[in-house]
């Protein structure tokens, strides 16, 4: 079946049949394709022997030059090293998953007055940890539900051991104050004890502790501190009945739902539920690569072995596909030391879990082909707008300075219908006058394009300057000094009063300026690429430039040199908190004299 020249039965007569990892080699040497089996010379000779191969797979088989394998002790062993394999290699016939970040958890640390945070990253036995939540808009969202309901801190240690007085958080009820002594550490325990129990799905319990607190409080006759007490109850209570679903069980487990499209295009979504302390804390979608001609079944197996191995994974993972799991189950509680179950037939709430989560992929599944439509459509009108009718790859520039301090150049990408956020770069813009945007956008050009002449890389099908006739030119002599002289360049200037929709596109290769209709399926195209170049440019600006000032600001003070920039930055916080100190605060830190004191209150206001 390999047209490559690869003798398929010599080389498997002499497999064991042991299980192992095999990787399939192209003529150019890449790896394309890396697979596990419990038989070594069972499953790679099933790709030569059947007739009945997908259409992905016969393609696949024709590449073959040849192929690697590696034994190994057992079958979950073999799942190990395939998918370090596929997470390094990343073979074009794998199924591939995003290799996300480290998911969020709500933190309470482990200190005298536990502070509340959001965390991404190890897991240290020292905290608390709740979650992980999909996203980091829920985790805000829960530290923000704590913050009302139970006041505890949110502060950094170098803000708490150094105030003198409240901070805002506390005028506006949001915070104990335990920094300066207004909470006793027993009562603050006490608040951090029924946030953990909130945040492992006890709520009714919470509110039955609340609620004899507000009896006994009342009994004294401190009717303050039960009027607070009744005022978390009522917001715990508001909280359960709207957001949460309560069960009484403190169930930890994951979601994993599949959808398909339906068209035949091969298009796959996998939707992953969380659910912790008997609480749905949201879901994500994944949307793989090279998933065509690959059964549900496969994908969901892909996910979980890419998704969960070297990573925390909760005792319950509910899924809507069966699956040979016997070896992942295995060497995931090997790796978490505690047993995973897979359950793929769920009864009573898990079901109705499972069926919300493969509605949610249904659903993810159906935006993204519209917005694939959406954007092949908007790209097919550029071209032909434009009368380029190869473009598929667009890369956009724009520069953010202020009065030209921190020059900042963005470049962003937009390949194959869709922004490109890992190819982005941003260009510090130095040894230009400043406020100079032509000299500004040929530097950054220049270091673009530079390795383009060395034979690394390739020029995009179109170049888009945030920017009039005069950006155009300077981007037109940047390339021209590389010797790149068939570059399609156009730029993009902003209509009258600069108004969105009256934009004219210029290019050398235009006779005149063209403007777009405002409903122009190639103008909102262009405008999405121009405006993320926009927000990547003064993303990096305003970064660039409050560093610098943050530094120049104390460094411009005599007397006041790194040693002492370092203490007084580390005991406020940083600058934020030197500009609303007063003068004694200023006093308190190391190595600040009283005059000292006073001269930097007096340079900083």
């Amino acid at each position: 079946m390999s047209n490559t020249g690869f003798d398929a039965k010599e080389f498997c007569a002499n497999l064991p049949l042991q299980p192992g990892v095999y990787r399939m080699i192209d003529a150019k040497g890449e790896v394309i394709y890396v697979g596990k089996a419990v038989s070594l010379k069972k499953r790679v000779s099933s790709y030569f022997q059947k007739t009945s191969l997908a259409p992905r797979t016969q393609l696949m088989v024709s590449h073959v030059a040849a192929i690697e394998t590696t034994v190994t002790r057992s079958e979950a062993e073999a799942l190990l090293l395939e998918n370090n394999l596929i997470k390094s290699l990343k073979p074009r016939f794998n199924i591939l998953f995003r290799d996300d970040k480290t998911y969020p958890y709500v933190i309470l640390s482990g200190h005298e007055f536990p502070r509340l945070g959001f965390y991404r990253g190890t897991l240290d036995k020292a905290h608390q940890y709740y979650g992980p939540y999909p996203n980091a808009g829920i985790v805000r969202e829960s530290i923000q539900l704590l913050q009302k309901i139970f006041r505890l801190r949110t502060c950094e240690d170098s803000v708490f051991n150094n105030r003198t007085r409240p901070c805002l958080l506390f005028q506006i009820k949001r915070c104990s104050g335990p920094c300066i002594g207004q909470i006793d550490r027993q009562s603050y325990e006490i608040d951090v004890k029924n946030a953990a129990l909130f945040l492992q799905g006890k709520q009714t319990e919470v509110m039955e502790v609340i609620h004899d607190k507000m009896l006994q409080a009342s009994e004294r006759m401190e009717f303050e501190q039960a009027a607070i007490l009744r005022d978390q109850i009522q917001a715990l209570r508001r909280i359960r009945e709207k957001q949460f679903v309560d069960n009484g069980k403190a169930l930890d487990a994951d979601v994993v739902a599949c959808a398909v499209s339906p068209d035949g295009t091969g298009k796959v979504c996998v939707n992953l539920a969380m659910i912790r302390g008997g609480r749905h804390l949201g879901d994500k979608s994944f949307f793989p690569q090279n998933a065509d001609d690959y059964t549900a079944s496969h994908v969901v197996e892909a996910f979980l072995a890419q998704h969960y191995l070297n990573r925390t994974t909760p005792p319950l993972i509910i899924l809507s596909e069966n699956i040979e799991r016997d070896a992942l189950q295995q060497l995931l509680t090997e790796q978490c030391g505690h047993k995973i179950i897979m359950q793929s037939n769920p009864v009573g709430e898990k079901r109705a879990w499972l069926s919300m989560a493969t509605e949610n992929a249904q659903l993810a599944l159906k935006q993204m082909m519209n917005r694939q439509a959406s954007q092949e459509k908007r790209l097919l009108a550029l071209q032909q707008v434009l009368q380029m009718p190869g473009i598929q790859r667009i890369e956009c520039f724009d520069i953010s300075h202020t009065l030209g301090e921190a020059t900042v150049a963005s470049c962003v990408v937009y390949d194959n219908c869709a922004m490109r956020n890992n190819e982005y770069r941003r260009y510090n813009i130095e040894n230009i006058t400043p406020g100079d945007d032509y000299a500004a956008m040929r530097e950054a050009l220049t270091r673009r394009y530079q390795k383009i002449v060395s034979g690394e890389g390739q020029l995009p099908d179109l170049i888009l300057i945030d920017g009039g006739k005069g950006q155009v030119t300077a981007a037109l002599e940047a390339l021209h000094e590389l010797g790149i002289s068939d570059a399609n360049l156009v730029g993009v200037a902003k209509g009258e009063e600069r108004k969105p929709g009256l934009e004219q596109l210029i290019s050398p290769a235009f006779e005149k300026p063209l403007q777009l209709p405002i409903e122009h399926a190639a103008l909102h195209l262009i405008q999405q690429i121009r405006d993320e170049a926009h927000r990547f440019a003064i993303q990096g600006h305003r970064g660039r430039r409050g560093k610098a000032r943050t530094s120049s600001s104390l460094e411009n003070i005599e007397g006041v040199g790194a040693k002492r920039r370092q203490k007084l930055l580390g005991r406020f916080g940083g600058l934020k908190g030197i500009l609303t100190a007063s003068i004694e605060e200023l006093q308190q830190t190391d190595g600040i004299s009283r005059k000292l004191a006073e001269k930097i209150y007096r340079e900083l206001h």
